[in-house]
């Protein structure tokens, strides 16, 4: 079988609304080559330095890539993933040169090409996600693993907004509490969860394979029994005050449409962990943050992105 290779060229804040879009045009994993890579420090606690190839990145921006399958509806699915890209501009999102390119690739390459850029990785304090084929032996006793396929769903765990979800998770959840997890992508969030002790998960996502996928990361790390999942959109008939943590790593534009839900759905008191902001615009989700009636108790930075925990009053 024959695979298309899709390459984006863009920027740092355009990698998650290209990745989800290439994902729901039926990319099963994405990878991302990022020439900050090469340079950045890595404490020691959170993952091992591993020697990359300079020539496998770009000298400015970042490269986003997917593999679709050579079909004879290939031409218009490349077409409708530029027109999404497109109008990403719509939302303020910096697309830098947005040079999309395609070349085609033996499913052989296609198969094994990818995961040289997926190592285990320890995250957090706790958390340590692992490719399922990896063979990993925890550090340390009380360590959390959790395996992921990136084939299987859009997300490795390992971008600087979900690693900074983790971490507020493992701030935040306490033993029997009640979670949402809005846009769950590949499951991972809820799965952290879980671990951390929460008693109900409920993992929601607009997106029909995403809910596929998380079905699948969340019955390999053997926690179905704490998480259900369903397309849902957003909070969308979720009852008033049935969680004690909702979780949320999506763009601002989404969190800014929905922060008066999350008020009703979050128990008073309750905490409330958005993710997937980019710098510019993490002074309007906390205005709305504020507007309905939420403390900021925490704002986490890394790299170009944003998490924000707040209460609700």
């Amino acid at each position: 079988m024959k695979w298309s290779e899709i390459s984006i060229h863009t920027t740092n804040e355009a990698i998650e609304p290209i990745s989800h879009i290439l994902h729901e045009a039926g990319a099963s994993g994405v990878v991302i080559e990022d020439p900050f890579e090469l340079t950045k420090e890595r404490e020691d606690q959170f993952g091992e330095i591993y020697q990359l190839n300079p020539d496998d990145y770009p000298e400015e921006g970042v490269i986003v890539k997917a593999y679709l399958p050579v079909n004879s509806f290939l031409g218009e699915t490349v077409e409708a993933i530029k027109e999404s890209i497109n109008n990403l501009i719509i939302y303020d999102i910096d697309l830098g040169l947005n040079h999309v390119t395609i070349s085609e690739v033996n499913e052989e390459e296609w198969a094994t090409a990818w995961k040289k850029y997926y190592n285990p990785v320890k995250i957090s304090e706790k958390f340590t996600i692992v490719p399922t084929w990896e063979i990993y032996e925890p550090v340390s006793s009380d360590e959390l693993i959790i395996e992921l396929d990136p084939g299987m769903a859009f997300g490795t765990g390992t971008h600087p907004t979900t690693v900074m979800c983790i971490q507020a998770l493992e701030r935040t959840v306490l033993s029997g509490d009640r979670v949402i997890d809005v846009g769950t992508g590949s499951g991972v969030l809820s799965i952290a969860a879980a671990m951390l002790g929460a008693e109900d998960v409920r993992a929601y996502d607009l997106d029909e394979v995403a809910v596929t996928s998380a079905k699948l990361n969340i019955k390999l790390n053997k926690v179905s029994n704490k998480i259900s999942i369903s397309q849902n959109n957003l909070l969308d008939g979720v009852e008033e005050n049935s969680a004690d943590v909702i979780v949320a790593n999506i763009l601002a534009e989404v969190i800014l449409r929905f922060t008066d839900d999350v008020a009703r759905v979050v128990k008073p008191g309750g905490t409330f962990i958005a993710s997937g902001i980019i710098q510019q615009k993490k002074d309007q989700v906390k205005e709305a943050l504020l507007a309905a009636g939420f403390d900021i108790t925490e704002t986490i930075l890394m790299e170009d992105w944003v998490a924000i925990i707040a209460k609700r009053k």
